[in-house]
């Protein structure tokens, strides 16, 4: 059994997901399983994972469901009753790991917390110039070669070059609110469960925010490691984004807020 489970949520961009799996392939820590969530792709993205069971070291395994609109929320729940580890990672299928991703998550775990990972978001020519070999030799996460194509000089490029002490003083003074993002954080299993995974109603946009304030009205707190959980964002629409969704989500986290909900009645237990 791993230590790890590793869960992809997913849907229908088998290029973008393959990039993402080969990345956990150059892991340098070893021991973890994939949990693909996949909310109803077609076949293309069935036959990319098949494939490449046969090509890395660790076990896939596909958690798919029909396709009924968005429902990453349904998806995430059926992926954690999938998961043979104890703790947690999930991100996205649009998140290439950096190769010491999961060795960082596993190494800052701690009773009593979740991990809060950060991305670097690029744009589409450079998501689609990224080969499996730029992933192989962690070129995506070289910013001079990025540089090279064309990425311009802001402070964001500190999540890449920020190693050690500098990650560390980074990670304790960003103003960033260290919430459970989908793209990149982890908990443990058992505390997961304790607030019934995630909430079904919700939406596009919020839907992982939700989740993280429940597991603080639980008790359990959050650790800030955007400059050291690092992975790379590829660029894609969000047609799914709509504003009565947004406004269906606000309601639901409103009353989370008001009430300090811990358990939601439309989650992995019904």
């Amino acid at each position: 059994m791993s230590t790890v489970s590793v869960i992809i949520s997913t849907y229908n961009h088998p290029e973008w997901l393959e990039k993402v799996i080969w990345g956990f392939q150059c892991q340098t820590y070893k021991d973890f399983e994939v949990i693909v969530a996949d909310d109803g792709s077609g076949q293309e993205t069935k036959k990319l994972v098949d494939e490449l069971r046969n090509k890395v070291s660790f076990e896939i395994k596909h958690v798919w469901q029909e396709d009924d609109g968005f429902q990453k929320c349904r998806i995430l729940n059926k992926a954690v009753k999938a998961c043979s580890a104890e703790y947690v990672i999930m991100t996205d299928g649009d998140c290439i790991p950096r190769e010491d991703f999961v060795q960082v998550h596993y190494i800052n775990k701690e009773p009593g917390y979740f991990i809060s990972g950060g991305y670097y978001m690029l744009p589409m020519n450079i998501s689609k110039a990224i080969t499996l070999e730029d992933i192989e030799k962690q070129n995506c996460f070289n910013i001079q070669w990025l540089k090279e194509k064309g990425i311009p000089k802001t402070f964001k490029n500190n999540k890449l070059t920020a190693r050690g002490f500098i990650s560390t003083l980074f990670n304790t003074f960003t103003p960033t609110n260290a919430s459970w993002n989908g793209h990149n954080s982890s908990g443990w299993k058992k505390d997961i469960l304790n607030v019934n995974g995630f909430d079904e109603r919700m939406q596009y946009g919020g839907e992982d925010r939700e989740f993280g304030e429940r597991l603080f009205n639980y008790g359990v707190k959050s650790k800030q490691l955007r400059y050291s959980a690092v992975c790379i964002h590829l660029d894609h629409e969000r047609g799914y984004k709509t504003p009565e969704a947004i406004a269906k989500n606000q309601v639901i986290r409103k009353e989370v807020r008001q009430n300090k909900s811990v358990w939601t009645y439309h989650g992995i237990t019904k």
